[in-house]
């Protein structure tokens, strides 16, 4: 299974359509094969993008926000979307490989808690 992830450094990218590099990983039963590949895209380009996962046979993309139109393509292209995810590329990446990344995940980002009032 290849799975390629959006980055913005070792970040999942937070846009699809924006996003200039991208890591492809496989893996065989649930397990990294150690093939792992870096693409630094020329611009950013969804339609580009796009093609880049079609010609790297891609079984799985994961990514920040992306529009309806590639989101729906690539699903009618057989390809699974993770979309909405915000974490760094190697806890987006285990999760893939337990099943247990889900779109919308927001994981590994300390939660902020305020103590006392506000200045007004």
């Amino acid at each position: 299974m290849k799975i390629l992830l959006t980055l913005l450094e070792d970040q999942i990218a937070p846009r699809f359509d924006l996003t200039t590099k991208v890591l492809i990983a496989e893996s065989e039963d649930g397990l990294l094969s150690g093939k792992f590949k870096t693409f630094i895209l020329p611009g950013p380009s969804a339609d580009e993008l796009c093609s880049l996962i079609l010609k790297e046979n891609t079984n799985i993309v994961v990514c920040g926000g992306i529009e309806d139109t590639h989101y729906q393509y690539l699903l009618w292209k057989k390809i699974s979307v993770i979309d909405r995810v915000i974490a760094s590329s190697e806890i987006a990446l285990k999760q893939i490989l337990n099943s247990t990344l889900k779109p919308g995940a927001i994981i590994g980002f300390p939660s902020i808690q305020f103590q006392g009032k506000a200045d007004e």
